[in-house]
């Protein structure tokens, strides 16, 4: 069985995020079974979706990882040429949801790995595919919980999101918040008797801006990234019930995205301080009005020095000598390194251009080269790295 046809079988499962990906890991667990690779599941609550670890070769040694995750972003709202959990071929290009993020290296992977159990590795291979990735790098924690306790663990990680299979040794760590705004309802004849919350969130989105204003002009900067300072972005404003009534209640929801030098906790504290100061002139007069602002999800940055090993181990599987870059989006990475130890890099088939959106594709020979990487890092690892 090629990538290819694991690819055609893998995009006919629709396995958005916070849905589930049991049925495709299912798939891929036989895949993996039919040829003797025993897999283990780590699933969340409800076991309506997994992680999928294996283990090819010595399971006493530390090996490489291949890590992927399975779910991808909805197709909803958006006008596709074809049906978008159809793979279709033209013109060199293979068209579908998740064929460049980031099912095209998880079909090279495994691909790779029915290969690798057909040969006598020295060093082992390790498979890690993730769900709920998308929506925060939420289902690979529970996987990490498994791993963080064993004695052996993978000494080196290939996160195979879309680079083009430039090695990418960093990226942006994501605190996401939401800005919980009380206020003061009253009808809306008698408006300068109550506190919009509205108000108080917009006086606070006013602070965020001025606050990224200030990061872009004076702030830190870290010029491998096409963005090179950290950034802020509100994504989400609710509240109010109707146009006569005060709103008493409005949730701001944003992120912060930042670069190594800066850290979140300290601006998060600074945040706090301007919702503090925003809130303060109600003290007497409505003693209830205030902004809290509470963190709903996190995931570290990636900073991989130049000199590490796995950044020589990629040079040497892709033959590349090019100066490595830093992603704008985030991965698992960060938190293979922080939290395992993991020497960790990025490097994938596809571009993130093409990912999220209509007619999202891969090229073949994206595909082809992802194929030929794995299969020296094959080489490797029968030669015992």
């Amino acid at each position: 069985m090629q990538t290819l046809d694991i690819l055609d079988r893998l995009i006919a499962f629709p396995s958005i995020s916070r849905t589930s990906n049991r049925d495709l890991i299912s798939y891929i667990a036989q895949l993996l079974a039919d040829v003797g690779i025993t897999c283990e599941l780590v699933e969340n609550e409800d076991g309506t979706r997994a992680n999928l670890f294996a283990t090819i070769g010595p399971q006493d040694r530390p090996g490489v990882m291949l890590s992927g995750h399975t779910d991808v972003v909805p197709v909803e709202g958006q006008e596709w040429s074809s049906d978008p959990f159809r793979l279709r071929e033209s013109e060199g290009r293979y068209y579908g949801r998740g064929t460049a993020d980031m099912k095209g290296f998880v079909a090279s992977a495994i691909c790779a790995a029915r290969l690798a159990s057909q040969r006598n590795l020295k060093t082992p291979l390790h498979l890690a595919f993730s769900y709920d990735e998308e929506i925060g790098c939420v289902g690979v924690r529970r996987l990490i919980d498994a791993l963080e306790g064993r004695t052996v663990k993978p000494a080196l990680c290939i996160v195979g999101e879309p680079t083009g299979l430039q090695i990418a040794t960093g990226h942006k760590g994501k605190t996401a918040l939401r800005a919980t705004c009380t206020g003061h309802a009253s009808h809306s004849a008698l408006a300068p008797e109550g506190v919009n919350a509205l108000h108080l969130g917009a006086d606070f989105l006013a602070r965020l801006r001025a606050r990224q204003d200030d990061i872009a002009a004076h702030g830190a900067r870290d010029d491998a990234y096409s963005v090179p300072y950290t950034t802020f972005h509100a994504g989400l404003m609710q509240g109010g019930r109707a146009l006569n009534i005060v709103p008493d209640h409005c949730t701001l929801d944003f992120e912060i995205r930042n670069i190594a030098a800066d850290d979140p906790a300290v601006i998060v504290e600074g945040l706090t301080e301007d919702a503090a100061r925003i809130a303060a002139p109600y003290a007497n007069s409505h003693p209830q009005v205030a902004i809290d602002i509470e963190q709903t999800n996190a995931y570290p940055g990636l900073e991989t020095p130049q000199d590490d090993a796995i950044v020589a181990f990629l040079r040497d599987v892709t033959g590349t000598n090019d100066p490595t870059i830093k992603v704008a989006f985030g991965t698992e990475g960060g938190l293979f390194h922080n939290r395992l130890g993991i020497a960790t890099a990025v490097c994938g088939p596809g571009h993130m251009a093409q990912g999220h959106k209509p007619d999202e594709f891969i090229d073949a020979s994206q595909l082809d080269a992802c194929d030929a990487m794995l299969a020296h890092v094959l080489e490797r690892l029968e030669a015992g790295l």
